[in-house]
């Protein structure tokens, strides 16, 4: 039987998305301290890097999000708020049994 080498092999992998370079320029200390946590964390430090800057951008992007309502939008959400509906048979219910058993307490 011959020998076909690696390249006779089918590629299973999907293609990899584009990838983009990144570089940064740190001082000895920065070198060190982001070194020992990826060390701790048992990654390389370019995975460390990435890992820790993705999940800071996610947080950053959360907390600075902001609601954009139409004028429309933000007529109906203040009129809710200022005109509240009538509550309805299922919640007047809930709030009877509700204090039926602050009552047995």
């Amino acid at each position: 039987m011959e020998y076909a080498g690696p390249r006779a092999r089918k590629k299973t992998s999907t293609p990899s998305a584009k990838t983009y370079r990144f570089d940064a320029r740190l001082n000895e200390d920065q070198k060190v301290l982001i070194q020992r946590a990826a060390d701790i964390e048992g990654r390389t430090m370019t995975d460390f890097v990435l890992h820790s800057a993705e999940t800071a951008a996610e947080k950053t992007i959360q907390e600075r999000a902001i609601i954009i309502l139409t004028a429309r939008e933000t007529e109906m959400f203040v009129d809710s708020i200022l005109n509240p509906p009538e509550p309805g048979a299922v919640l007047r219910d809930a709030a009877r049994q509700y204090k039926k058993r602050l009552g047995n307490r």
